[in-house]
């Protein structure tokens, strides 16, 4: 089942396209919070966006040019901001699709359709974790915070996608070093805790101090 984020501030249009999509057995979220979508975006992890232009707080050129940092998750801009310069700007930021208010729900059924076939049946699916506003790429192992891209390598996204994944939990070190134990290379504690002292160095340059913790004894958490 293919989830839709829609981003769209007008109530009665986002209930009615959620109970349309929803016909159709697609998981539909509607942003609640458009001072963070970002922080939805990744809780949601969509397959596809429905993307408002005018939206409280920032517009949607705005935050699909966020999306675009972290994921190539297909956006369909849908506003009744449809003059030539609006849709030339919407293709400029990102998105992959332009659909006209008001709009009929059959033709916009049948765009989303044929967007996600062409999207998946070619390409995986990436992932997106959302903590303390950093946002991290399972796809491309990259973490972006605010301006900043942090590169990490692969044991390092290892850990911090454990980490994040259950960012309500203390995770053992015995459960860190199988995750790692997944890649070629030998790992031990020391291994283990030479990665999350690199690591932690990345998040601190970041502006992300704190964000991994120490459970004296049994692991690590995130904070």
């Amino acid at each position: 089942m293919y989830r839709i984020l829609i981003v769209e501030d007008d109530e009665i249009i986002a209930r009615s396209l959620k109970k349309h999509l929803e016909s159709w057995d697609y998981d539909v979220v509607c942003v609640e919070d458009f001072s963070d979508v970002m922080k939805e975006f990744a809780g949601a992890a969509p397959q596809l966006v429905l993307m408002d232009i005018k939206l409280p707080f920032y517009n949607g050129y705005h935050w699909c040019s966020r999306i675009r940092e972290v994921s190539k998750v297909p956006v369909i801009f849908v506003s009744s901001a449809s003059d030539n310069m609006n849709i030339v700007m919407a293709v400029n930021m990102g998105g992959d699709d332009f659909i006209a208010k008001p709009f009929d729900l059959d033709v916009l059924t049948a765009k989303i359709q044929a967007l996600l076939r062409r999207t998946y049946d070619f390409a995986g699916q990436n992932t997106v974790l959302e903590h303390r506003g950093a946002l991290l790429n399972l796809g491309d192992a990259t973490l972006i915070c605010g301006e900043t891209r942090v590169d990490l390598t692969k044991n390092e996204l290892k850990i911090l996608q454990v980490l994040m994944e259950n960012k309500e939990k203390i995770v053992s070190r015995d459960t860190l070093m199988t995750k790692l134990w997944e890649s070629d290379s030998f790992v031990d504690e020391n291994t283990l805790s030479v990665n999350v002292g690199r690591l932690r160095k990345k998040l601190d340059a970041a502006g992300l101090s704190d964000f991994i913790l120490t459970k004296k004894g049994i692991g690590y958490h995130i904070g």
